[in-house]
């Protein structure tokens, strides 16, 4: 019987939960039906969807405890990253959503106010959500209002700095806030007994606080012997709790703890949240729970537990229907391993991404030169300055879109001291079901102004290759290399190269210069074919680094009737932005027309569906490319390619 199947038969409990208030009305034997019910549903769901596997089957009862113990939508439970809300979803009335889960028109992948009165925030990068909770907290009790705050952040979290700057500021404003820790990083050995469950109600106890105060004050006021006294106390106490919790570390910082607690247990994660809860103030509960949990492919898959794949999965195997094919990252970790054989100053940097990067191949022949930072990238561009003040190279691989969060240090910590750090950024451009948070359409924009910065955006495997190497030839300087995710086209060979850049088709006429960035190499020559039909000739270049503007690109630019930039990333400040001002610093007067990605929150869908939507691709760019050119054979008084050059 297929797992579908098997829903449909057993899944008569989960159907009658259309919100929080149902799960609260159920009896602990319902619960544990309940919770395989929903991970039989998500595995059938996302095995046709893709989407997030690994860290929803590991929260399923903590994700029913805590919409037992708090009342949501008042009370609220932010989820860090959201990669876990699969559960959050299903139990506030989403279950018939996940037919299109990240597809057109359907669930997206993470928490979304557009969806649910449940969801306040739509974050899905990591290390944020107890930021956000500090500040709801603050903003509650400031207003007078007795609402719940909850942030869920995994251990891999807390790895990021932003985390422990939250901390801090929890500590010390006091606020009545419920961190749950889900920790599904390592094996803890279980707390279990009485005296465990005994230490955690009192740390929890108001009354045990204003005890230990009472005798603090009773016995500072007795010379000499009372303070020690009173600090010999409170260090057996306290080592005794160290002896049965790992909590010294948050507790030294004046936040309370409680477990850790078996996050697959409904009723003890209840407990120990229902005692966060009336506490009233700041506390961690630490639950350790198993990613993956009771589905066989994840729980064996070393890599990442079925973390996130990206399209329909095998059910019994949990192996990718899709064909194998060769992507990105795959020409990436190849090339790069290969230059690490040649160099034994390259090194790689990962923030907690070495497998979807490509940096793992490198670690699994070169462990000593790979370092992961954890979720850290300001740390790890500030980190690699150091390797290459100490005369290596390294190589930062991350996501596009993460890349944003280590502006500052790429800018002042790398760039100001001209040193040789390669970023390679992967998932560039439109990434499609992931959503507005993880479209990398920012980074030319963002970083085209960092002086001493070059960027370079492949249009194929080949490229991707020879730009990789190219970027780590460099020794003055930071270098970006840029590319999208998913399938590589097939190589797009160029006719001729003019300094960098490519010139990929010509015509005898000179009527448009169309600048294609990066993966957008195919598309130019498309559109090339296509308004070559209405009689007009198009030379096709790629600049193939696109900052600094190369000069050559300008000088093929003067000699053309109209210049067309077309690229992945966002228009404003983008390489058709920054062409458009070479053009003018060199009184280049051909008019330009830049095609892009609007700087906005586009939904998640296929890549292919939004290009569509934004007019990016080869029908759209054509007509457009057709409409402009002809529109200059309407008006004869307008200066020609031939008279601008002649006045240049």
């Amino acid at each position: 019987m297929s797992v579908e199947e098997d829903t449909a038969n057993h899944g008569r409990l989960l159907r009658t939960v259309r919100g929080p208030q149902d799960v609260k009305r159920m009896s602990g034997e319902e619960l544990d039906v309940l919770a395989a019910e929903i991970r039989d549903f998500l595995i059938a769901k996302v095995s046709r969807t893709g989407g997030h596997v690994g860290p929803n089957l590991g929260v399923v009862e903590l994700t029913l405890a805590m919409h037992r113990v708090f009342d949501s939508p008042r009370d609220r439970l932010l989820f860090d990253t959201g990669h876990q809300s699969y559960v959050h979803k299903i139990l506030t009335g989403r279950q018939d959503g996940f037919d299109k889960l990240r597809q057109r028109g359907g669930l997206s992948g993470y928490p979304s106010q557009a969806e649910s009165e449940h969801d306040l925030i739509e974050n899905s990068h990591a290390s944020t959500a107890l930021s956000y909770a500090d500040g709801l907290a603050k903003a509650y009790a400031l207003r007078g209002e007795a609402r719940s705050v909850v942030a869920v952040v995994g251990d891999g979290a807390l790895t990021g700095g932003m985390c422990w700057e939250a901390l801090n500021n929890i500590a010390t404003a006091g606020n009545s806030l419920v961190i749950v820790v889900n920790d599904n990083g390592r094996s803890y050995s279980p707390t279990i007994g009485g005296l465990a469950d005994h230490l955690s109600s009192l740390r929890l106890n108001p009354g045990y606080e204003k005890v230990l105060d009472t005798v603090k004050d009773a016995l500072g006021s007795t010379p000499l012997v009372g303070k020690p006294m009173y600090e010999v106390l409170h260090a057996v106490k306290k080592g005794i709790k160290d002896a049965v919790a790992p909590q010294a570390m948050f507790e030294d910082l004046g936040i309370k703890y409680v477990g850790p607690v078996d996050g697959h247990d409904v009723t003890a994660v209840e407990a120990a949240l229902r005692a966060a809860k009336n506490f009233g103030g700041p506390v961690i509960v630490h639950a350790v729970t198993r990613k993956g949990y009771g589905y066989r492919p994840a729980e064996e898959d070393e890599a990442d537990c079925l973390h996130g794949p990206g399209s329909a999965f095998d059910v019994e195997t949990g192996a990718l229907l899709a064909a194998p094919s060769v992507k990105w990252t795959h020409v990436f970790a190849d090339e790069l391993l290969a230059i690490a054989d040649e160099r034994p100053d390259v090194v790689g940097i990962t923030a907690a991404m070495a497998e979807p990067t490509g940096i793992a191949k490198l670690a699994r022949k070169y462990p000593e030169r790979v370092y992961d930072v954890g979720i850290a990238e300001q740390h790890a561009a500030t980190s690699a300055a150091g390797l290459a003040l100490g005369g290596l190279h390294p190589v930062v691989a991350v996501y596009a879109t993460f890349l944003n969060r280590a502006f500052d240090q790429v800018l002042l910590d790398v760039a100001m001291h001209k040193l040789p750090v390669t970023f390679v950024l992967d998932r560039a451009g439109i990434t499609g079901p992931d959503g507005p948070s993880h479209y990398g359409i920012w980074d030319m924009s963002v970083f085209g102004v960092v002086p001493g910065l070059r960027i370079a955006a492949p249009r194929d495997a080949a490229t991707l290759r020879e730009e990789l190497r190219e970027a780590l030839a460099v020794d003055d300087g930071p270098t970006v290399v840029r590319f999208p995710t998913g399938a590589v086209a097939a190589d797009l060979p160029a006719l001729r190269r003019v300094g960098p850049v490519d010139v990929l088709a010509e015509s005898a006429r000179t009527d448009v210069l169309l600048v294609a960035v990066g993966s957008f190499g195919q598309l130019g020559m498309e559109v090339a074919a296509r308004v070559a039909e209405q009689g007009y000739g198009v030379t096709v270049v790629d600049p193939r680094w696109v900052r600094p503007v190369p000069a050559e690109l300008v000088d093929l630019a003067a000699r053309h009737r109209l210049v067309v930039s077309v690229e992945d990333g966002v228009r404003v400040g983008g390489v058709g932005d920054a062409l458009g001002q070479a053009m003018r610093d060199a009184d280049v007067r051909v008019p330009l027309k830049d095609l892009g990605v609007p700087a906005d929150w586009h939904p998640h869908g296929t890549r292919a569906q939004i290009l569509a939507d934004l007019g990016l691709t080869a029908q759209d760019v054509a007509r457009d490319v057709t409409g402009w050119i002809s529109g200059l054979d309407a008006t004869p008084d307008r200066l020609t390619a031939s008279d601008a050059a002649a006045q240049n």
